[in-house]
This record gives structure tokens, C-alpha cells and sequence, in this order.
């Protein structure tokens, strides 16, 4: 009998493996590969809000970085729920006209690709979150997500219906294999709307004067760099839509070598430059090829991808010069030239240099046309949108936080606490200084008398 009892359950535990290895085929297994690899690339892509957020608190001052990670925290969490409910359907219903898309809202019909949606709604944040670094240190938390909502429900899903929902881009012949207009430069033009009816920040221009206003921590800002670049072999590699050893690898290397490029040329550039290596211009260089390679990464050559990343590495730098000191565009961590330029750079390169249909490649002009005119198309729409929405915040609620406010930090005027301890008060009442050695402006005394003027009130 001690010998019976252990034979039968034996044989019941191979009956399901049995039974369910009768089931299994062949292209099951493959779509199941294919699920996990596009799961895995969205938990990458995920992880880079963790990179933008270190990379924006880094690049800013310490009495903002309490007030960023909210705000990329509200980023990813408003934009998945919004994608769902709206953004989705917008970007893959459907087509009304090439347009836009009409159905599919709350994925109804499309139950059969919540794998796809999970992707796609990390990337709606992403495009979202770009804005969040242009705009930091001065704008209000209310409105920036007010933004938000509009770019993840409305803006970004009718560009991706365009590009990649069947729209009239994509039935041109227009190539974005990942984002590099869909995502980056989508979110590098709202941001750029943003920015200039927001204003540069208090001190940042005095006349002609550039004053610069250093990052509390520039190791942080490194950490999310490297952050966004593991990320970015999910973002590019995912977009294969699967597991295929013939083309994910040939990706992920067009990735590495188009940062790596983009690194080494901004370290080379700001060396001849400015006599020295620049090092907040050097991280973003590994973004500013992170974010050229990724139209073209299924699309160009080895060598193709380290020329790509090479040129906009360069080009990140001077139009990083361009917009702060010919246009007074304030943008904290680079995000409109990185994304922006470089993200329409990577663009057009596919119409250079991609392997079927490139320019170099014997394709003649057609495709780089194309690329132009959608690169065009993208950014009148973004632009257009993104203004009329900031024009009404403002008009109602508001953008940008007082004066005041802005010279105490939004961490303790927006959230009421601060990133790091002190163990002083945010202002010396006995000087006319702020603490944390902030360059001076004039506003500090007057904002000084200001609070000792309300305690005198109040008692």
C-alpha cells in the first residue's frame, strides 16, 4: 500500500502536464516569447521615469527636487489611466480621415491587446514627461498636470495615429520606427510652447547677461543618464513587437553606438568649444544619441547609427547655446535641444542614411521628403495645440507660481516639506540671504521684509 499511495499521485501530477503539453504549438511558444520581450521592454521603459526624474532634480536646485519627483510620479500615473480611457483608443482606433482615431476607448474591442496597451501607455508618459524638465523650478503644479492630461489624451495620441495608428503619415511612407518625433520632438514642442508663455526663471538673464544657475547634484543627474540609457534598449528593442533574433539585436547595438557617439562627441565638441569638457553637456550628448538613433534603429546600419548619434551629439551643443542665448529660452536640463533638434535630426537621418530608401543608399530624395514633411506636420500640430491649451491655464488658473514662491522653492509652497533635511529655516531671519547659497536677486530683501512684516501682523 506505501508503495501504491506514491505511484498514484505521481501519475496524477503528469496528467496536467500531459494534457497541457498536447495544447502547446509551436507559434504559442513563439507568441508567448514575444509577449514576455514586449513586457520586459515595457518595464524598461517605465524604469526611465526613475532616469528623468534624477536627471531633472539633478540639473535643478535642491529646494525643487521635492516638487519634480511629484511631478514625474503624477506624470505616468495620470497619463495610464488617460491613455486608457482616451489615448488609446485616439492613437489605434479606427481611422476617421487619417486623423484620428474613433473607437477603441477603454480598449472596448481591443481586449486582446492589453500586452500592446501597457506598452504604448509608458510611452504616451514619457512624451509627457519631456515638458516636465523645461518648465522646472517655476511652474505650477496644477497647471503641469492640466498639461499633462491634455498631452497624454489628446496631443500625443493624434501624432501616434498619424505615424503609427494607420494615419495619413504612415500611408506617405513616413519611417519613426520608436519616437523620434512621435515621442521626443512631440514632447520637445509642447515643452517649447510651455516655456515661452512661461518665462525664463527669476536671475536667469540680466540684459544681455547669461547668468548660469548651477545643479545641486550633478552625480544624480549622471545616475539618470544611465538610467535612461538601459532604458532605452527596451524603448528602441521593444518596438520590434517581438522576440526576433534577427532584428532586436541589430537594434540594440544601433542604440549603443549612436550614444556612445553622441557621448564622445559632445566631450570632443565642448573640449574645442569651450577648452574644456563639459559635463552636463556631455550626459546630455549620450541623450541627444539615445534620441537620433531611435527613428532609424531598425532602419540604419552600424555605421549609419555611430554617424547619427555623432551629429547630434555636436548639434545638441549649439543649439543648446542657440536657445539660451540668441532666443533666452530657459530650459533647465537641455530637454527642447535634446529632444526636440536632435529628435528631428534622427528624423531626417532615416532619409539619409536608411539601408532601403536612404538618400546615400541610391533612394533618391522621396523618402527624406517624407521624413521632412512629417517632421513639419508634427510640430505646426504640437505648437498649435500645445498653445492654445497653455493660453487658457493661464488665462484661468494660472502657470507660473509668484515670486516669492519661486524664491523659497516650490518644494515648500507646493508640498509643504523639502527633499533634504536642514537644519535651517528655508530663509535666515537674520540676514538677507537665502540658505542655500542661491545667487542673489533683489527680490530676497524685499521678500524678507515681506514675511517679517506678516509675523508682526499676525501677533
Amino acid at each position: 500500500m506505501k508503495k501504491i499511495i506514491p505511484l498514484l499521485l505521481l501519475l496524477t501530477l503528469e496528467f496536467p502536464v500531459i494534457s497541457s503539453a498536447q495544447t502547446i504549438s509551436p507559434e504559442t511558444v513563439v507568441a508567448s516569447i514575444d509577449m514576455v520581450w514586449v513586457m520586459m521592454a515595457a518595464f524598461l521603459v517605465f524604469f526611465m521615469h526613475a532616469g528623468f526624474a534624477m536627471v531633472e532634480s539633478g540639473f535643478t536646485r535642491s529646494k525643487n527636487a521635492l516638487n519634480i519627483l511629484m511631478k514625474n510620479f503624477m506624470t505616468i500615473s495620470i497619463a495610464s489611466i488617460l491613455y486608457f480611457l482616451v489615448g488609446y483608443g485616439i492613437m489605434f482606433g479606427n481611422s476617421g480621415g487619417g486623423l484620428i482615431g474613433l473607437d477603441g476607448f477603454l480598449l472596448s474591442g481591443h481586449e486582446d491587446q492589453v500586452g500592446f496597451f501597457i506598452f504604448q501607455a509608458v510611452f504616451a508618459a514619457t512624451c509627457a514627461t519631456i515638458i516636465s524638465g523645461a518648465v522646472a523650478e517655476r511652474m505650477k503644479l496644477s497647471a503641469y498636470l492640466l498639461l499633462t492630461l491634455l498631452m497624454t489624451g489628446l496631443i500625443y495620441p493624434i501624432v501616434g495615429h498619424w505615424v503609427w495608428g494607420g494615419g495619413w503619415l504612415s500611408e506617405l511612407g513616413f519611417v519613426d520606427f520608436a519616437g523620434s518625433t512621435v515621442v521626443h520632438m512631440t514632447g520637445a514642442i509642447g515643452a517649447l510652447a510651455t516655456v515661452m508663455f512661461l518665462g525664463p526663471r527669476l536671475g536667469k538673464y540680466s540684459g544681455n547677461r547669461i547668468n548660469v544657475i548651477q545643479g545641486h547634484n550633478i552625480p544624480l543627474g549622471a545616475l539618470g543618464v544611465f538610467i535612461l540609457w538601459f532604458g532605452w534598449f527596451g524603448f528602441n528593442g521593444g518596438s520590434t513587437l517581438a522576440a526576433d533574433p534577427s532584428l532586436v539585436p541589430s537594434v540594440i547595438a544601433a542604440t549603443l553606438l549612436s550614444a556612445s557617439a553622441g557621448v564622445i562627441a559632445s566631450a570632443m565638441y565642448s573640449q574645442i568649444k569651450f577648452k574644456k569638457i563639459d559635463a552636463s553637456l556631455t550626459l546630455n550628448g549620450a541623450l541627444a544619441g539615445l534620441v537620433g538613433i531611435t527613428a532609424g534603429a531598425a532602419d540604419l546600419s552600424a555605421t549609419g547609427a555611430i554617424v547619427t548619434g555623432f551629429i547630434a551629439g555636436t548639434i545638441l551643443i549649439e543649439t543648446v547655446q542657440l536657445f539660451d542665448r540668441v532666443f533666452k529660452i530657459d530650459d533647465p536640463v537641455g530637454a527642447i535641444a535634446v529632444h526636440g533638434i536632435c529628435g528631428a535630426w534622427g528624423t531626417l537621418a532615416v532619409g539619409l542614411f536608411a539601408t532601403n530608401g536612404g538618400l546615400f543608399y541610391g533612394g533618391g530624395g522621396e523618402l527624406l521628403f517624407i521624413q521632412t514633411a512629417g517632421i513639419v506636420a508634427v510640430a505646426v500640430w504640437t505648437m498649435a495645440a500645445t498653445s492654445i491649451g497653455v493660453f487658457i491655464i493661464k488665462q484661468t488658473i494660472g502657470i507660473r507660481v509668484s515670486q516669492r514662491e519661486e524664491i523659497a522653492g516650490l518644494d515648500f509652497y507646493e508640498h509643504g516639506a523639502s527633499a533634504y533635511e536642514s537644519s535651517s529655516s528655508i530663509f535666515n531671519e537674520n540676514t538677507s540671504q537665502t540658505v542655500d547659497g542661491d545667487f542673489g536677486v533683489g527680490l530676497l530683501n524685499r521678500l524678507n521684509s515681506i514675511d517679517r512684516a506678516e509675523k508682526k501682523t499676525v501677533h
